[in-house]
């Protein structure tokens, strides 16, 4: 039985989920396909289309020129496990219980016992039933145990990693007790629920999930299909991993080498789409999982780079949660334009929900929203959030109604500070629309704004919970309980020979 409800402030799935198509809608015996490719820990401003003047990355130029960027889109964490979970339900990560744990903290860790609890309803499952063939491609990261694993989360195949690249044996060993690292196994690359390397070449990570992507593309082209693509690259370690053809040859080192790789992916998947006379049939969201953790010098973008946001990644300022974000649906969605109303990855399932031309009420209450009149285009469209959150793990930091963001006051930090060291515990209030860089703290001028934000933050904390105080629509992550122990996936395991 999976999940069917959601909490005490969701707003429900209706009116425009149930309304008339949009202009730009394909015909109802038509379901697009769709294509998802998010990256980890990629930056704001990483990208040509959103300002990078050190990564060349024509094909992400060629599909902002032809597609839309989103300016205003953002994730549900400023870390890789709750925001992908989002993506996944179409939740808060407070929400399905996958934003903090007692053994891994915010980030799954390898051998864990939890994992996205199989009783939630993913964003897979609600395509796979409405006859649609699901795949996903590079790195899952909700659990790694095989109750778990994507392949029983409504995705027909699964390629990749289940976890971050750097979590390695080595990296376990270092860590000793802590996360139970010395139980780590080696990284392991998986054919479906089959370990077929490890370690896996990290090397190749992108050029091998990039050419299975193509062939699952090219294997399904006869029938509506949604491909998960979750990067890899680049990733949480310092130096990124490339394949020959890229390492070494951009002007910002291993990160631009990943980067550059990443938009050759890019371009390979676009292309197979107009050779297969797909494109106009076929969704493609290019988005990132979090901000960039950039390096000790903010200036230098040899980790990425947030700006013009304000803030690293891991954090709850606007450069972890607001991410560079291009969609592309040639013939649906308008070229060469610019979405600037607030959106987020937890929008996917119902509006994908949507447009595959399924019974949205079926679905049950979900965070996110029918986005359809934004990604079309449709004139004078408007962000459907009255309000969103941003949590650090179970702390609420801030909240955003409209252009406004408020700070919160908080009596204590986390580990990453929501805005900047020796924050004073008052209010910080920006118009992050004006103010793009959060410069500007204008609360002494708007104390009705903030005491208005403050209200739907106090709501949030009744439906979410907060500090410890668990929220009346939360639920619990997967837990395989106190009496099992899970198993290293590498260990005593017989390796496939036949490596792709």
């Amino acid at each position: 039985m999976k999940f069917r409800f959601c909490g005490l402030i969701v707003m429900l799935i209706s009116g425009g989920l149930t309304g008339g198509l949009f202009a730009n809608e394909p015909e109802a015996d038509a379901p697009p396909n769709f294509i998802v490719i998010f990256c980890d820990n990629l930056g704001y401003g990483d990208i040509e289309p959103f300002g990078s003047q050190v990564h060349r990355t024509p094909h992400l130029n060629r599909m902002a020129k032809e597609g839309r960027r989103f300016t205003h889109f953002c994730v549900t964490a400023g870390v890789c496990t709750p925001s992908r979970s989002s993506i996944m339900t179409g939740c808060y990560s407070q929400r399905v219980g996958m934003h903090l744990n007692p053994r891994d903290g915010q980030v799954l860790r390898p051998v864990s016992p939890y994992g996205l609890h199989p009783a939630e309803q993913t964003i897979a499952e609600v395509l796979q039933a409405q006859g649609y063939a699901t795949a996903i491609v590079g790195k899952w990261h909700l659990g790694d145990q095989p109750r778990f694993l994507p392949t029983r989360q409504g995705f027909d195949t699964f390629f990749g990693i289940p976890y971050s690249d750097d979590m390695t044996r080595e990296v376990g060993q270092r860590l000793g007790d802590r996360y139970a690292g010395h139980d780590w196994p080696e990284l392991p690359l998986m054919k479906d629920e089959t370990i077929i390397e490890a370690p896996a070449d990290r090397d190749q990570l992108t050029r091998r999930c990039t050419q299975q992507a193509v062939a699952f593309i090219e294997s399904h082209q006869q029938e509506p299909f949604f491909l998960c693509f979750p990067q890899c690259m680049p990733g949480s370690t310092r130096a990124p991993f490339a394949s020959s053809q890229f390492k070494g040859q951009s002007r910002n080192g291993p990160w631009g080498d990943a980067i550059e790789e990443l938009d050759w992916s890019t371009g390979q998947i676009l292309d197979k789409l107009v050779e297969l006379k797909l494109d106009r049939r076929t969704l493609v969201i290019w988005t990132s999982d979090n901000g960039a953790p950039m390096a000790p010098d903010m200036a230098s973008p040899t980790r990425g780079t947030n700006q013009p946001l304000f803030g690293r990644g891991y954090t709850t300022a606007e450069g972890a949660f607001r991410v560079p974000t291009v969609m592309w649906w040639p013939g649906h969605i308008p070229a060469q334009t610019t979405c600037e109303e607030l959106a987020t990855t937890m929008d996917l399932l119902p509006t994908f929900a949507r447009l595959a031309g399924g019974d949205t009420a079926k679905l049950g209450p979900v965070d996110g929203h029918d986005i359809r009149p934004l990604v079309l285009g449709t004139d004078n469209a408007k962000s459907p959030y009255p309000s969103f959150c941003y949590y650090d793990q179970d702390q609420l930091q801030a909240i955003r109604s409209g252009p406004w963001k408020l700070f919160l006051p908080l009596e204590t930090f986390s580990k990453h500070p929501h805005f900047r060291r020796g924050q004073p515990a008052e209010p910080l209030l920006f118009n992050v629309v004006e103010d793009v860089g959060s410069t500007t703290n204008v609360a002494a001028q708007h104390p009705a704004i903030v005491a208005r934000l403050t209200k739907l933050a106090d709501a949030w904390r009744r439906d979410l919970g907060d500090r410890g105080r668990p929220g009346a629509g939360q639920r619990p992550a997967g837990y395989l309980g106190e009496n099992v122990t899970p198993a290293p996936l590498v260990k005593d395991m017989a390796l496939s020979p036949e490596l792709p």
